[in-house]
């Protein structure tokens, strides 16, 4: 599966690491839905951490379609809250 980070580029990660993946999805999910700022920035570091430690990097120059959109590591609550889905950022 090809993720994107907003702002950063993208990164190709294999299917086993999506159950890891989705805990820290539903984390941040809840902390988005309850606005917890400190937890909501902690969980949305160690996701897109997650992300860029188990993914290998496309090139830049590589035209490649996301199969995923992530936020940026400066997003907002709301920013984030507006990507959700009833799967979170990352589907099931």
């Amino acid at each position: 599966m090809i993720v994107r980070i907003m702002g950063e580029g993208q990164v190709k990660l294999d299917d086993s690491h999506f159950p890891k993946l989705n805990e820290l999805d539903d984390e941040l999910t809840a902390e988005v839905e309850a606005r917890d700022e400190e937890g909501f920035r902690r969980t949305l570091t160690a996701l897109l951490d997650a992300v860029r430690g188990m993914g290998t990097p496309l090139d830049a120059d590589a035209l490649e379609p996301s199969d995923l959109l992530l936020p940026p590591p400066d997003a907002s609550i709301d920013e984030v809250r507006a990507m959700l889905t009833d799967d979170g950022l990352i589907p099931d």
